[in-house]
């Protein structure tokens, strides 16, 4: 073999080697930034424009079910002179490029881990505000995928070792250490965590397989407030929870732990006192068991923002496995 054949097949093999290797010995510091927070970069004059108005209309959507309007992402801008160095940490960022190629691009871990990047080029703002409505629906569930990640990641830090649902139901759920068992009986665990001005409250039971037939969305909203009138009491003697009349919840149909599932969103009140706020409920067909399991996350905090409390709940809930 000659000199240069052999030098060729070396630099071949030192080329091959680096890109196997080289993602592996990359570092990537790690992300930082508030739950539901979106960092935006484009110029100042597209921000205070037409640009900026779109961006913050399709991302600062209403988060459903809450009792009062807040948006489902908090955005915080930054001007691209300025974003650099410890800024590119942040865990979710759309940045907007001036570029003759227009494109919109989704890069997971770019500058840290983990973290979201979209990237969105075009030539002015108007072409690139058209590749980000056509792609919005898919930012948002690349960013809500991102922070419910990262949520449980927190939550594993230091999880509850409770078997409660375990032993009552054959289901388990990730949750924090500060959730506390408050009541526990035949068919009916509450589990509960304090924060400011309130509490934080999963509750979780079984149904017959049957007890669904009929108009499914009045079922669901006549299951909650019976279980509410038996098990949820108020501050007053005779008060209970029940689910609020005034707004109507939002209904889904999904999978959850790959079983077929309702989703319902909406306020809940309680009789006969003056206390309300959000809940999320998920009714899980558990055919092997011939049950429908529940599961419901409810906050209570007056005047206190209530997104990122919902955003927690409906991240342990959506954690559920059935043993």
């Amino acid at each position: 073999m000659s000199k240069s054949v052999f030098v060729t097949l070396l630099l071949v093999l030192i080329s091959i080697v680096s890109c196997e290797e080289g993602p592996k010995r990359r570092y990537l510091a790690d992300s930082n930034g508030n739950m539901n927070h979106l960092t935006v970069v484009m110029e100042k004059s597209d921000w205070n424009g037409e640009l900026g108005k779109i961006t913050r209309k399709l991302l600062e959507t209403p988060y459903e079910g809450l009792p009062l309007i807040e948006p489902q992402f908090s955005l915080k801008y930054l001007s691209p002179k300025v974003f650099s160095g410890f800024a590119r940490n942040s865990r979710n960022v759309l940045w907007f490029q001036k570029d003759t190629i227009a494109r919109f691009q989704l890069i997971e871990n770019y500058f840290a881990r983990p973290q979201i990047v979209a990237i969105v080029k075009g030539e002015d703002q108007e072409v690139q505000a058209v590749f980000l409505e056509e792609n919005i629906k898919l930012l948002r569930a690349a960013l809500s995928e991102n922070e419910q990640k990262e949520k449980l990641r927190r939550i594993q830090k230091s999880p509850s070792r409770d078997k409660g649902l375990s032993d009552r139901f054959k289901v388990q759920l990730i949750y924090p250490t500060a959730y506390k068992t408050v009541k526990d009986t035949t068919n009916f665990i509450w589990i509960q965590k304090p924060v400011q001005k309130g509490h934080l409250n999963i509750i979780a039971y079984s149904l017959p397989e049957n007890e669904l037939n009929g108009n499914t969305k009045k079922k669901i909203i006549e299951i909650r407030d019976s279980i509410g009138k038996v098990y949820v009491p108020g501050r007053l003697k005779g008060s209970f929870m029940i689910t609020e009349k005034a707004y109507r919840p939002y209904f889904y149909k999904m999978k959850l732990d790959n079983k077929f599932s309702y989703l319902t969103k909406g306020t809940w009140e309680v009789e006969n006192d003056f206390m309300a706020g959000p809940f999320i409920n998920y009714m899980i067909k558990d055919t092997v068991n011939k049950r429908w399991m529940v599961v419901e996350g409810f906050s209570f905090a007056p005047s206190i923002s209530k997104r990122d409390y919902m955003f927690e709940l409906n991240t342990i809930l959506s954690s559920i496995r059935f043993e």
